[in-house]
């Protein structure tokens, strides 16, 4: 665990959006152009830790975020990810959700999606 979390002292010029319970920042190391992280305020490690009025704002602004990403980027389509502990591949332990654009042609054949964090499962189409 990190002793200090970058999360919970962003710069106020980062949010590009805040509402209650939430900020939304751009990820300081994109994987697509429009990457986007949605970081609830108060500090919890994991997705299955939000509250009930956290979870219900949610929806909204992962909406809101996704609106604004087509009008500015128009992309073809959308992963969203969530990493909950070590195992998972979590690094930084405060919750955030990822808002990841996709476009046409930016991974050879995308099919698969998340499946991709275990390769050797993630083609189970080809039957190879």
């Amino acid at each position: 665990m990190q002793s200090k979390c970058p999360f919970c002292s962003i710069e106020s010029d980062r949010i590009i959006n805040e509402t209650l319970y939430w900020m939304v920042i751009r990820d300081g190391y994109p994987v697509s152009p429009g990457h986007t992280l949605i970081i609830p305020k108060r500090h919890v490690a994991t997705f299955f830790e939000i509250e009930s009025k956290e979870f219900v704002e949610l929806q909204d602004l992962i909406n809101d975020a996704k609106y604004k990403l087509d009008k500015e980027y128009q992309p073809d389509g959308y992963n969203i990810g969530i990493n909950n502990d070590m195992a998972a591949g979590q690094t930084v332990f405060h919750l955030h959700i990822h808002l990841i654009p996709r476009y046409q042609g930016d991974r050879d054949d995308p099919r698969g999606g998340v499946r991709w964090v275990i390769p050797d499962k993630a083609d189970y189409w080809s039957g190879q």
